[in-house]
């Protein structure tokens, strides 16, 4: 196993136990949301710590780019090592005590992600990916399923809470998607989705307005497991547009098919 994918996963790891300790805590009944919400923060922010604290240990050098404390200074100093993290994606869902949410670890060099993890700690469940060398779940190796027919494909899709301006696309997406497809899914932590289409519990996945630590990690390793991940338009410059498709081969292309109108 490379040695910076080694330090990610111990990274993960710390992580998880500060999300599986805060998560036996979470008594609804008696916070309200906005405490809710500044927990969860708390929780994020903690998590983020660790896994940064893990890293810059290991790579005092190497730059990062995460959900909670934004970009390191040097991140900007034509810097060739990035980290790209989401120390909790699906924040939602934690808050709730629903269990579909996960850490993303994604390393960036000269602008291509080499590195991957994507670490579900309600299910201990741990994928991983190195460029070149295939996307693994606990140590086995995951391909995404054979499924050349989108209409026999279970899809995941998901929609921000956040800017509502775009609820009539996503809709729109929604129906024709809906009409095309055998089940459409709406889990709620998009680097999850990616893992699951890489082991093949989904077939595919749709999703606009992401942000770099919601799909780095997950591109690598559902390439790495054969898939083909890109824009509405089936480009390749999705990391930072935000805009996502990925699938099995051929899914992927009848995905593109379908959707390419609302791509940007």
């Amino acid at each position: 196993m490379h040695p910076m994918l080694n330090t990610a996963i111990k990274a993960a790891r710390r992580a998880s136990t500060i999300i599986n300790r805060a998560s036996f805590d979470i008594d609804r009944v008696q916070i309200s949301e906005k405490q809710n919400n500044d927990f969860v923060t708390e929780v994020d922010r903690a998590a983020e710590a660790a896994i940064i604290e893990v890293l810059t240990t290991a790579y005092p050098d190497h730059a990062i780019l995460a959900e909670e404390s934004g970009a390191s200074k040097n991140l900007h100093d034509e810097n060739e090592n990035v980290w790209i993290i989401d120390p909790l994606d699906g924040t939602t869902n934690f808050i709730h005590g629903f269990p579909q949410y996960s850490i993303s670890i994604a390393l960036q060099q000269k602008g291509i992600i080499t590195q991957a993890v994507i670490y579900d700690p309600t299910r201990n469940e741990l994928f991983t990916a190195s460029k070149g060398a295939g996307a693994f779940l606990n140590d086995k190796r995951i391909r995404v399923t054979k499924l050349d027919k989108i209409a026999d494909a279970l899809i995941g899709t998901g929609f921000s809470g956040r800017d509502m301006s775009k609820i009539d696309e996503y809709m729109e997406m929604y129906k024709i998607m809906t009409q095309k497809c055998q089940g459409l899914r709406r889990p709620g932590s998009a680097a999850l989705d990616l893992a699951y289409v890489a082991m093949g519990r989904l077939d595919g996945f749709f999703e606009k307005g992401l942000a770099p630590w919601d799909i780095a990690a997950g591109s690598l390793i559902v390439t790495e497991a054969g898939g083909i991940v890109g824009t509405f338009a089936g480009e390749s410059d999705y990391l930072y547009k935000g805009d996502v498709l990925a699938g099995t081969p051929k899914v992927f292309g009848q995905m593109v098919n379908a959707l390419q109108s609302f791509a940007k």
